[in-house]
């Protein structure tokens, strides 16, 4: 076993038991979630160097991390991912998979200084560089 997906607000964990996950309604994906809100193809989740990866395969309800849609993104043990409206926390040892802390830097520093704390808590949106006012013609 690879990790789990631990349902929040009750429920039985969902093994995570392969490296490439589907995850939608459908009979045929690795990890059917019988709910409306769910496509048949949902997403993706892969295990890449270690760390668990979710893609989302152009969904009706989209994907979440931590509260903000995603088209694919790492996710680190203890992330909250959404699937449609319903929400899992995601468990696993990224070591015991593979995973080294050189790897974990290197990814986590690039984007460590690319926001504001603020925006990085949802708190605040990136704001667009500051538009030129507009002269007024000369008289």
């Amino acid at each position: 076993m690879f990790g789990e997906l631990l349902p929040l607000g009750g429920g039985d964990p969902i093994p995570l038991l392969k490296r490439v996950l589907l995850v939608g309604r459908r009979e045929s994906a690795d990890i059917v979630l019988r709910f409306p809100n769910v496509s048949g193809s949902h997403c993706e989740l892969s295990l890449v160097d270690g760390y668990w990866h979710v893609k989302d395969l152009r969904s009706s309800n989209g994907v979440k991390v931590n509260g903000s849609r995603v088209t694919q993104e790492r996710l680190k043990p203890g992330d909250r991912l959404s699937i449609g409206k319903h929400e899992y926390e995601i468990a696993y040892e990224p070591a015991r998979l593979g995973a080294s802390a050189t790897n974990d830097d290197a990814a986590g520093s690039t984007k460590a200084f690319a926001r504001s704390l603020l925006e990085a808590a949802g708190l605040e949106h990136r704001r667009s560089a500051p538009q030129p006012k507009p002269r007024r013609p000369a008289t």
